[in-house]
């Protein structure tokens, strides 16, 4: 069950016991008490349900005291989602967290392979990622260049378009998509094909994730996200995709200062955020 489907059934579930017990489905949206489960942070899940005898939203804390916080628990073996695109929207402060963490093993899913220091360059420099799934390696993505020649890392390459609608389809519970992408190239290699209206096609497989890790522009205290400009880039589809979404963003405000209109990250795909500022292109 996707995770769009199990909240609408959340959902469905706390408006019927509203119903059952004979009260009014709560309109209080933005008066909120913030409070802690184990770890300090929210793990899994969305955790917001109301107080009847406050009036107000009950929302597990999000917001993390620091980077390595922010990271605390990623253990080795996880398939990480890194968002950014051409040097802008890489969550870089999230990345180097991780390098000093020491996850190991890690299975990327990013467009690129690092850009010099910048990006996912550090966890390459540091032997961290043994498989990556990615559109465009790069030619100054010098340190996964120097594994794979060794052969320490191993690549699918995926065209760009193609790597979005397979997150995209994780995010929506779908089991694959037929495509004419690819037929009769290296990129079809293993995957069913068959001819549809006339045209041949292979079969892409959804693209999940333990993790993303993002960069947004500003943040609510329950997790509404926003972007700056280009910097949105894969951000959204990949806080929808994976299982947990840990945020790196420049700025906090308080619950309502956003519009809900511009909200382009709802706060369900959000469960740990850490404000850090500074870093938004490649070196």
């Amino acid at each position: 069950m996707s995770r769009q489907m199990t909240q609408h059934r959340d959902v469905r579930g706390v408006r019927g016991f509203f119903h059952k017990i004979g009260a009014e489905w709560p309109t209080f949206r933005t008066s909120v008490e913030f409070v802690a489960y184990s770890g300090g942070v929210a793990d899994s899940g969305d955790g917001c349900y109301p107080n009847l005898t406050t009036k107000r939203w009950i929302v597990k804390q999000k917001l993390c005291a620091s980077l390595d916080e922010a990271v605390e628990g990623v253990t080795d073996g996880a398939r990480i989602m890194f968002g950014g695109f051409g040097g802008s929207g890489f969550p870089n402060y999230l990345i180097e967290a991780l390098v000093r963490r020491g996850t190991k093993n890690i299975t990327a899913i990013s467009n690129n392979c690092g850009t010099k220091e910048g990006e996912l360059s550090p966890l390459f420099k540091a032997g961290r990622i043994s498989h990556v799934i990615a559109a465009f390696p790069g030619p100054h993505s010098f340190y996964f260049q120097e594994g794979f020649a060794r052969g320490e890392v191993t690549i699918e390459l995926v065209p760009q378009g193609i790597l979005c609608e397979r997150m995209r389809a994780a995010a929506a519970g779908l089991l694959g998509f037929y495509t004419t992408v690819g037929v009769a190239t290296e990129v079809a290699a293993g995957k069913e094909e068959r001819v549809i209206d006339g045209r041949r096609c292979i079969l892409e497989s959804p693209i999940h994730a333990d993790y993303a890790f993002i960069k947004a522009d500003k943040a609510d205290g329950l997790g509404n996200l926003t972007y700056r400009m280009a910097a949105r880039n894969f951000n959204p589809i990949m806080a929808m995709a994976a299982s947990r979404t840990i945020v790196e963003v420049e700025e906090v405000v308080p619950v309502g200062s956003i519009d809900p209109e511009h909200v382009v990250t709802p706060a369900i795909f959000v469960h740990r955020m850490v404000v850090a500022k500074g870093i938004r292109y490649a070196n």
